[in-house]
């Protein structure tokens, strides 16, 4: 007898009514999973992502062991490098390293515009394995422009991305072409995976924290605003995620996405009522809090629930990536407190 689909994630989504509160965790195939470290032993990350049989099955690690309402898609945020001519290593513990930064007129020129089905057809492949496998839906996902765009600029990873800010500053002409690059690339690949059979997609915008919110309508939220209104006719929920946030929550809700994600550093509440109560949220536990005893699980997360007040839309998630060090039962134990605590919501 075929399983169900458990859809309360997808009817969170629109704000509709479920039965219990929704979570999944960012970052959930990963690190904390013996299962995980088994596999990274024998295979390279972007081998991983890059087979379709493995990217699934580490998808559906998590799953087997865990009730959660959702699965994400197992890849990274540099994949679309892969066909944009972008060569760079995957270096551990540290993260991508661009072999040659975007500095010029000529090193945005030469960044290509994909094609994802030729291009990157192992990524359509994993989504349809999937599919045939999940009775909870699937969420695929890309990394935002500005969050890509500071890889390239910047070169890797940095402390306060002021190269990239620099070159929003300094050269707008060069900034918007290279926005518009990758606004272009990241909807035609989230195109892809909504076609291949991603039931959502998430935005990953994990270094848009060190934009004001000036700069941030100004120079990045129409780049932002054509990507959703470009993905919106798919019918697909959208999500759009960010750190160090604060600040920028208004206008990432002027994005038009149906979901925000929300990170530890403000009160889910408060977050909700900046962004509209009519809108989705998701979040917004500090992964920190995965580290400490059982106990402190369960009251942090019955915390956020009762920030949440039972209003529809509520997407339980941490505020961030879930860390290598977590125990395994604390995901257990939270999974637990948000089905049991949160009952019936309107």
């Amino acid at each position: 007898m075929t399983q169900p689909m458990n859809d309360r994630f997808l009817r969170a989504c629109r704000c509709q009514s479920v039965d219990v509160t929704p979570v999944w965790l960012m970052r959930q195939a990963g690190r904390y999973q013996p299962e995980y470290r088994k596999l990274r032993e024998r295979h390279p990350m972007l081998e991983l992502c890059t087979t379709p049989e493995l990217a699934a099955e580490v998808t559906l690690l998590p799953l087997r062991r865990f009730e959660l309402d959702a699965a994400i898609l197992f890849s990274d945020l540099t994949v679309p490098f892969l066909a944009m001519d972008v060569p760079f290593t995957l270096k551990e513990n540290v993260g991508p390293v661009i072999a040659r930064p975007v500095r010029s007129d000529n090193d945005a020129n030469a960044l290509r515009l994909m094609d994802p089905e030729e291009d990157l057809p192992f990524v359509s492949a994993s989504i349809r394995i999937l599919r045939r496998e999940l009775h909870v839906p699937l969420i695929g996902f890309a990394g935002a422009p500005f969050t890509l765009a500071a890889y390239l600029v910047e070169g890797g990873p940095s402390r306060d991305y002021s190269r990239v800010r620099a070159l929003m500053y300094s050269r707008p002409d060069l900034w918007q072409r290279l926005l518009d690059i990758l606004a272009e690339n990241v909807t035609r690949y989230l195109r892809s995976q909504i076609n291949a059979g991603a039931q959502a997609v998430q935005l990953f915008d994990s270094w848009v924290g060190a934009l004001n919110p000036v700069a941030y309508r100004k120079t990045l939220l129409p780049a932002m605003r054509r990507i959703i209104a470009a993905l919106k006719p798919l019918g697909t929920p959208i999500i759009y995620f960010g750190t160090g946030t604060a600040s920028l929550l208004e206008a990432m809700a002027e994005t038009g996405a149906d979901v925000i994600g929300v990170d530890w550093r403000v009160s889910l509440d408060e977050a909700w009522q900046r962004i509209g109560t009519e809108r989705a949220i998701q979040g917004n536990l500090d992964p920190a809090v995965m580290l400490a005893s059982p106990d402190t699980v369960r009251s942090e997360a019955e915390d956020i629930l009762k920030r949440a007040g039972g209003r529809a839309g509520h997407i339980f998630n941490l505020g961030h990536g879930i860390l290598p060090d977590t125990p395994v039962e604390n995901v257990q134990v939270l999974i637990d407190t948000v089905h049991e605590g949160s009952g019936s919501e309107g």
